[in-house]
């Protein structure tokens, strides 16, 4: 384990999916409803936004599974062991660790406050993987390092080969190839192929 933390300690978020869309990330944080969403949601105790975001690149596969009760259709998940199936590309967000509780806590659709498992990990200190709960984003992966801030992934325990696939909405592409212009600065057909890769076509 890494040394213990405080709720003010900066942390990367690493998001793989919608959230790279930083209108989406707002509404975590900020509390509301993400453009084309089904949900308001209540935001993070403290509301600041990000105070970076760096694109990442993730060994492993993004896959989708189960049905979002945001969006509809299916729900990112990623696998850090699939490396065949990667890169999977993603949008790393300095947040404190406290932010970082309270994302995880609204995407498993509670309300944020002190005491959710994943913030007890964080200031525990992390490394490795930590299943903190049987929930689709309970699982907590640190990737490694940027600027000496630890990476971290919140993903499920399962791996893609475990579930059945399903396909994103519309919403949801949108909205992820939204984070990929934003993050990447990439144009159409970019953004295009990678959607192909990982949704199908």
């Amino acid at each position: 384990m890494s040394e213990p933390a405080d709720a003010a300690t900066l942390v990367w978020y690493v998001s793989y999916g919608s959230n790279m869309s930083s209108a989406r990330l707002a509404a975590y944080l900020a509390g509301g409803a993400p453009a084309g969403g089904r949900r308001a949601n209540p935001g993070a105790r403290d509301p600041s936004p990000p105070r970076r975001s760096e694109p990442v690149d993730l060994p492993g596969a993004l896959y989708f599974a189960g049905e979002s009760p945001q969006w509809g259709g299916g729900v990112a998940f990623y696998d850090h062991d699939a490396t065949d199936r990667g890169p999977t590309r993603a949008r790393a967000y300095l947040l404190t660790a406290a932010q970082l509780a309270d994302v995880a806590a609204q995407e498993m659709y509670r309300v944020p406050g002190a005491g959710h498992p994943v913030e007890a990990v964080l200031l525990a200190g992390v490394d490795g993987r930590h299943q903190v709960g049987p929930g689709r984003y309970e699982t907590l992966l640190d990737v490694g390092r940027l600027d000496g801030h630890p990476l971290l992934v919140l993903t499920s325990p399962h791996g893609l080969g475990a579930v059945e696939h399903t396909r994103p909405s519309p919403a949801y592409v949108e909205v992820l190839a939204t984070g990929l212009r934003e993050s990447r600065g990439w144009g159409a057909a970019e953004v295009a192929a990678y959607v192909a890769r990982v949704v199908g076509d």
